[in-house]
């Protein structure tokens, strides 16, 4: 591919220029124009062709080039960043060669593969290696599942196909792991289940629609899932419902574990993140959730995804040594000051050091708005709350940090 415009996208304003032309083997800048190289795939003999949103999402121009040393203009049918993939359909000259997509879900560890782009601007260039991993997540968003394979991708290979042994594509490549923007025998393939899925909203509709419950949600970590009274930590805690979500229409609160969505087993918040994109909102799910120390079964119809998709929130550190924290009073000014819903809670002024709050992750500014699953409106409240924990004993809290909820839980240390 190559790619015009006078816009920068954030991953030049982040890497730079001189990365940019490595990566994707373009030349220079010169009076306000950019030119960049990609790869793609052809999948349809209509001319729909698969490539990485990153590569073409501020492109005014695109040509493609196919194999033969044909050029076509190409048009944007649409793209989705969260998974880094675009559809493109080429101007003329149907029908075109096409390359089949394969099922990913059947590839396994070990599974020869073929790597096949423009590395450096050097076209149709082929490497082989192996699937190294699947299902991996490389920090990009919620929807992260790839390929891991050694096959050698350098820039360029950016929205190239990996191919099996059958000639079938079971991935299109979007990202490399380099210091130096090489190739070092790490890269990262979007599975072609998904590709699939996700091109054939793009190429109908033209945009994506997801699935969306509405919630909050965070690790479950084995100290939280003792204080919720499991024995073993299986599921996601709900930090925080959306008011009128889906996920409150059904009875969801803050502070369920859900551990089964529609019949599929829950162990991280990129499980449940992954389950719910791909289901079709409107759709009835059954889910399982631990509440007050047993399972409950509600149905939740889910939404669509808003455009800000929901975070997953980290929790906190286990404690293990004393609490100790200097609360005070949430004033007006400090509701204001700190841009707070409601006066609710106590604010934390001091952890003190060595402390279970302190090890448990607390900070100066958390306002705490539940202990033990009791309410904290004031400072009573918190008195109450508190004045009978003693070494030993579990503590569990629900914070406000900046706009996101989080729960920490920590066990008093004795002596």
């Amino acid at each position: 591919f190559a790619r015009g415009g006078a816009g920068r996208t954030p991953i030049e304003e982040f890497f730079g220029d001189e990365f940019l032309r490595r990566f994707f083997g373009g030349e220079p800048e010169r009076q306000q124009q950019q030119r960049s190289l990609g790869s793609g795939v052809i999948v349809d003999p209509s001319g729909i062709c698969l490539t990485n949103a990153h590569v073409v999402e501020r492109a005014t121009d695109i040509e493609v080039v196919t194999a033969e040393g044909k050029k076509h203009k190409a048009k944007i049918v649409g793209l989705d960043k969260r998974t880094d993939l675009a559809v493109l359909r080429l101007q003329g000259g149907a029908p075109y060669p096409s390359a089949a997509l394969g099922d990913s879900d059947k590839i396994k560890v070990g599974d020869w593969v073929l790597a096949i782009g423009s590395p450096f601007g050097l076209q149709q260039t082929v490497t082989a290696g192996i699937i190294s991993a699947k299902g991996r997540s490389i920090g990009q968003g919620p929807f992260d599942d790839f390929l891991q394979t050694d096959a050698a991708i350098n820039p360029g290979n950016s929205g190239g196909p990996l191919v099996n042994m059958s000639g079938e594509v079971v991935g299109i490549n979007s990202a490399i792991l380099s210091r130096s923007g090489g190739n070092v025998g790490i890269g990262f393939s979007i599975p072609s289940n998904m590709a699939k899925r996700i091109y054939t909203e793009l190429a109908t509709k033209g945009k994506i629609t997801r699935g969306w419950m509405g919630v909050s949600i965070q690790e479950l970590t084995p100290e939280l899932a003792k204080s919720f009274g499991l024995k073993e930590p299986r599921g996601v805690l709900i930090a925080d419902v959306v008011k009128d979500s889906p996920a409150d229409r059904a009875g969801l609160a803050s502070g369920d574990v859900l551990m089964e969505f529609d019949g599929k087993r829950v162990d991280t918040p990129q499980d449940l993140q992954k389950i719910v994109a791909a289901t079709a909102p409107g759709k009835g799910v059954p889910v399982r959730v631990w509440r007050d120390k047993g399972e409950r079964a509600f149905e939740i119809k889910l939404g669509e995804t808003p455009e800000e998709t929901a975070q997953v929130v980290e929790p906190g550190n286990k404690g293990k040594s004393v609490l100790g924290l200097d609360t005070r009073p949430i004033t007006p000014e400090i509701q204001r000051q700190l841009n707070l819903r409601t006066s609710e809670g106590v604010i934390v002024a001091r952890v003190e050091d060595e402390s279970a709050a302190a090890e448990a992750g607390l900070q100066r500014g958390d306002v705490v708005r539940e202990i033990n699953r009791q309410r904290i409106r004031n400072m009573q409240d918190f008195e109450r709350a508190t004045q009978g924990i003693k070494p030993g004993d579990r503590v569990t809290m629900l914070l406000q940090r900046g706009p996101q909820p989080l729960y920490v839980a920590f066990t008093i240390a004795r002596g």
